[in-house]
């Protein structure tokens, strides 16, 4: 009777624990705390140091529902990301995730031995598991707030974040694996292994997304097991790449990359299932890191680490992003806040139970060093990541605004999908009246009835529009279904443009600053490039001491946008009317512009 008490016990401690994680993401995203912060602090307080007093020391259980937890969370990153946002990224990601690891790890090693007195390669141990980011922490930091990066900085860090992992484990591994057997000459060894699970890796995450994606669209399965069989396949193909040592975290990536970019039936209902299993693996892997924690014990490693801490952050970081991205053309202000967006987290307390599992000696100094600097990166980069992005100008200011989505799979169908809106007065399906070509209204629901696209006429509020719409632009019907912040074509305070009209020109109008790059664009283009070309009325970027904000968008392009000077003062501020003259002489009429003639 005994042992059942006890799993009943573990039960209710572990389902208390979930629970309390999930209800504290809610105070994350209104206070703005990193959510794996909240998630490692709930652990804390639950283990033995804590008033939850959970004697909690399973190294091996912890690195077991990591592997897995990490799998799924990255093949989750995968399946979410379009191949279209990578165009100009996928470069200097990969740098970054692979050359950039490898010189954060040496630079942290390098100042790991003064500071904690360890000889060279244990130092290097203790660079390569607090040397990859996790982004996506970063990413839901500034969507919680509002804000949405620029398309190439966000793509960067994103890509970033889920092809680094497999660098930092492989590195990790390797010098766990030298360290323990006394290896003179590790060079040539992690040079050849490195190599190794980077082709693998790719080689079974390509293999295994189109498989997944050919017996997701030919088996039919009873409802709602699609999901599930995608989620064990990811496990699976982690599992199998790393059994033949191939990096498993980068052959999920690519898997779940291939299958979110190809036509798959039952997609809402696997995307809506991973958001749940992603947030249920985040939970659990950072709770269980937290109950690991003896504050006891890290306590005289905390002088060090902090300098570590340190030296990471403004040191390390920042030197291996600017070495990287300097053949790319970034501008110096995304380089530093991609520095700055360097946000360590579980994946580094992961690694450092990889010393304990291998019984290294003085394996407490990986473990409380990486969580020392897990914890000051959280505070200090999740309380200031906002303002870093404001300040640096890579994030688009967009009114905090969402369409209310439900997606619904058509059994058999992988071309089209099923979407539903709820409809407000104030958008631009009741004020225009119009619909992407692409879409197909296929029946409205008003009052209770059900009705067809002729019955029902032009949309109402109140009513619930039910399209066909390709899986592909499914994401570009929200704006026609989100509350306006103005009428549509307002300009209001603010000098007009078509969005045909070259960035260069406007820039020299008015003595702004472009990059050379940057001149022969277009407004339309320099906006779908900033959006993954997703506009939206309101959003903005800066040019110069000024700003270009999107008016109107017409299939997913800006056709019109307003110059703002908000950099100098009031957006009513005059111009002398002979500049005005001037935009006029420059290019003819003002219907060209959309300006008054």
């Amino acid at each position: 009777m005994g042992t059942v008490f006890l799993s009943d016990l573990i039960l209710l401690v572990g389902s208390a624990l979930v629970l309390l994680g999930t209800v504290s993401s809610l105070l994350a995203a209104r206070f703005g705390a990193p959510i794996l912060l909240v998630f490692l602090l709930l652990g804390v307080l639950a283990g033995e140091a804590g008033p939850g007093q959970i004697h909690f020391s399973d190294y091996w259980a912890t690195y077991l529902v990591g592997s897995a937890a990490l799998a799924v969370i990255l093949f989750d990153g995968g399946l979410r990301m379009r191949a279209s946002t990578m165009r100009g990224a996928l470069a200097p990601a990969v740098l970054l995730s692979t050359v950039g690891v490898l010189l954060t790890a040496g630079l942290v090693g390098l100042a790991a031995i003064p500071l904690l007195g360890l000889p060279p390669l244990e130092s290097l141990l203790v660079g390569a598991i607090v040397a990859s980011t996790d982004a996506a922490a970063v990413l839901f930091l500034v969507r919680a707030q509002g804000l949405r990066l620029g398309r190439r900085v966000g793509a960067v860090i994103e890509i970033e974040s889920a092809t680094n992992d497999p660098a930092a484990v492989f590195l990790t591994v390797a010098l766990v694996e030298i360290i323990a057997s006394g290896a003179a000459n590790p060079g040539w060894a992690l040079t050849a292994g490195l190599a190794q699970q980077m082709v693998l890796g790719a080689a079974m995450g390509v293999a295994g997304g189109f498989g997944v994606a050919f017996v997701v669209n030919r088996l039919d399965l009873p409802s709602g097991l699609h999901p599930a069989m995608v989620v064990a396949a990811a496990v699976l193909i982690y599992a199998a790449t790393a059994m033949m040592h191939g990096s498993g975290f980068l052959a999920v990536y690519l898997a779940g990359l291939v299958l979110g970019n190809r036509p798959v039936r039952s997609i809402a209902a696997i995307t809506s299932f991973h958001d749940t299993v992603t947030w249920l693996c985040q939970i659990v892997m950072f709770v269980m890191l937290g109950l690991l924690l003896s504050p006891q014990r890290m306590a005289q490693y905390v002088p060090p680490a902090l300098a570590i801490a340190a030296f990471l952050l403004l040191v390390g970081r920042p030197v291996a992003v600017f070495l990287c991205l300097w053949p790319f053309r970034f501008s110096w202000r995304e380089k530093a806040f991609i520095s700055w967006a360097g946000l360590r987290g579980a994946v580094s307390i992961f690694l450092a139970t990889i010393p304990m599992l291998a019984q290294l000696p003085g394996a407490d100094v990986y473990f409380n060093v990486a969580f020392v600097v897990v914890l000051v990166s959280l505070i200090l980069h999740g309380w200031s990541l906002v303002f870093a992005a404001r300040r640096f100008g890579v994030a688009l200011a967009e009114p905090l605004r969402e369409a209310r989505r439900f997606e619904i799979d058509l059994p058999g169908q992988s071309e089209h999908e099923l979407v539903a809106y709820p409809v407000t007065a104030d958008t631009l399906a009741v004020s225009s009246g119009l619909l992407p070509l692409w879409a197909r209204l296929v029946l409205v629901v008003r009052k209770g009835q059900v009705l067809s696209p002729q019955e029902a006429g032009v949309l109402r509020a109140g009513d619930y529009a039910y399209l066909l719409a390709p899986p592909r632009r499914v994401q570009r019907l929200d704006p026609f279904f989100m509350p306006e912040e103005r009428p549509r074509g307002e300009i209001g305070a603010g000098f007009p443009f078509a969005g045909n009209v070259k960035l260069g020109d406007v820039a020299d109008l008015y003595g702004l600053f472009v990059r050379d790059q940057d001149r022969v664009v277009t407004i339309a283009e320099a906006f779908a490039d900033r959006t993954d070309d997703r506009p939206l009325p309101g959003m903005r970027f800066a040019v110069g001491t000024a700003a270009i904000e999107a008016v109107t968008v017409e299939e997913g392009r800006v056709t019109q946008a307003a110059l703002r000077f908000e950099a100098l003062g009031e957006e009513g501020v005059s111009v002398p009317r002979r500049l005005w003259e001037q935009v006029r002489r420059r290019f003819g009429k003002g219907q060209d512009l959309g300006l008054p003639s």
